[in-house]
């Protein structure tokens, strides 16, 4: 299976060396649950905020749009040509995976709405509960967690999506479209040493008390694996 990564943002430099860049982080994650699944698994990164695309949208069994620094609202080229390119692959039902500016960017494409949130940056590990545990193939528990780190939120969910899973800080957490769109909030590429390091990083632009409370959820259990089988479940679902 041959997933294409649309790469729309690079870890900081100063991470890079320790966590690798985001679609090394996004391959390592999903090879690491792979075994289970008996299917070999290879990966092709095209660096859309360059305009880079693949020449045809079945170059790749599906695609992952992972997170940015930028909004999906900010009016800049390489985004409007992504929104164009979300809506192709929705119109050809190809199979798309939204992970946070990804997950708002598909939502923005397809009728949906992504806004800055009143309630400002959510950082840290997060739960979530499953609301639609339809979707999914087998039993699934009644929550899951993750890292999340953002300050923008879908608030209107795509035409024709439905809602999977919510969570106190962020609604819209988690949501489907027929069997072609899967897209979540939290980032299951992102380890708990990473997610901390951001923080970190980020201090002076959460505030303290949005700063304090990230890093002290960081103790928690991130259950990115199984986020992680989902969505390879989800890649080989026919």
């Amino acid at each position: 299976m041959k997933i294409g990564i649309l790469k729309v943002d690079s870890v900081l430099e100063k991470l890079q060396e320790q966590h690798g860049d985001y679609p090394e982080m996004i391959s390592k994650v999903l090879r690491s649950n792979a075994a289970f699944f008996e299917t070999p698994l290879s990966f092709v990164t095209y660096d859309v905020e360059k305009e880079v695309y693949p020449l045809s949208v079945d170059e790749c069994d599906g695609y992952i749009i992972p997170g940015s620094r930028k909004s999906v609202y900010d009016d800049e080229s390489w985004i409007r040509s992504l929104i164009e390119f979300v809506t192709k692959l929705d119109r050809e039902k190809k199979k798309l995976v939204g992970i946070c500016f990804g997950h708002q960017i598909i939502a923005q494409a397809l009728g949906g709405k992504t806004e800055a949130s009143v309630k400002g940056w959510g950082v840290g590990i997060h739960p979530v509960a499953i609301r639609e545990k339809s979707w999914f193939p087998d039993p699934v528990p009644e929550t899951y967690a993750l890292p999340v780190s953002h300050k923008d939120q879908v608030t209107r969910l795509p035409t024709g999506a439905f809602l999977i899973a919510s969570s106190k800080f962020c609604r819209c957490s988690m949501y489907g479209k027929e069997r072609h769109i899967f897209s979540m909030q939290g980032h299951p590429e992102f380890t708990n040493q990473y997610a901390s390091d951001l923080i970190n990083m980020r201090r002076d632009v959460l505030g303290e008390q949005v700063y304090k409370k990230g890093l002290d959820s960081i103790s928690l259990k991130s259950d990115r694996d199984l986020v992680a089988s989902w969505i390879l479940r989800f890649f080989l679902e026919t």
